[in-house]
């Protein structure tokens, strides 16, 4: 199956009204600055709502498949927006920015403490001074509690989208089990099948706190769930608003 076709799987599967509350919840944080670097892109939706509210996007993204998407769709919405190849690991040659994003539970994709620390001091680097940083993860209540088991299936004329999540090895983990069925040949209604694995990983509010601190960041502030209230212990998704 071709990249393009799991783009565009994916963007049909995707509840595009999180990309609204990303915005939002940002406009809410970052305090007038108009220069954006969007960490883990993907097919460009958020970075398109961005430019298109007047914000100045440079998106990053480690999938040259993904960004070729995300670059139709800049073009396509007539927005003026950078895209570069690149991992989040590694943010030495990317310039300086008033802000950097990362959203979509992207940073859950690290594979560990080690990784998470290291995109934590590549962002701080890449800030200019009072720079702000906002990115969100899945609470442990997410993955503990209510991704274990979890079931999802979708289906079109097109295509069929099966999803299921299961406990991972490593402590507070979770895989997801994806599986694409896409149309090839719709008068001999022949389809092709496409596996993928997704493992998640996140940590205690406080150790995500301990490594922002580490890196140099201040006035670190948590909310939960896209709205600016402090995480209790059934939010779902952790945002963090950080300032350099």
């Amino acid at each position: 199956m071709a990249y393009e076709t799991f783009a565009f799987v994916y963007d049909e599967v995707m509840d595009t009204s999180l990309y609204e509350k990303w915005l939002a919840f940002s406009k809410r944080h970052l305090q007038g600055k108009k220069e954006i670097l969007e960490l883990a892109c993907g097919t460009g939706a958020l970075a398109v709502a961005f430019a298109k509210e007047g914000y100045d996007v440079t998106a990053l993204d480690l999938s040259e498949e993904m960004l070729m998407i995300a670059s139709n769709r800049a073009l396509e919405s007539e927005t003026d927006i950078q895209f570069v190849a690149g991992d989040m690991l590694d943010l030495s040659e990317i310039g300086q920015y008033q802000a950097v994003t990362c959203f979509s539970d992207s940073l859950c994709y690290m594979k560990d403490e080690q990784e998470v620390q290291q995109v934590f001091d590549e962002v701080y680097q890449v800030l200019e001074e009072d720079g702000i940083f906002i990115f969100d993860v899945h609470s442990l209540h997410q993955i503990k509690d209510l991704f274990p088991e979890y079931s999802y299936h979708y289906q079109t004329d097109d295509f069929a989208f099966l999803w299921d999540s299961y406990a991972g090895k490593e402590e507070n983990s979770i895989e997801h089990f994806l599986t694409f069925f896409v149309s090839e040949d719709e008068e001999n209604e022949q389809f092709t099948r496409q596996d993928e694995l997704h493992q998640e990983r996140t940590y205690p509010l406080e150790v995500y706190l301990r490594m922002l601190e580490n890196a140099g960041f201040q006035n670190i502030k948590p909310y939960a769930d896209f709205e600016d209230e402090a995480p209790v212990a059934d939010s779902r998704r952790w945002f963090f608003v950080c300032q350099k």
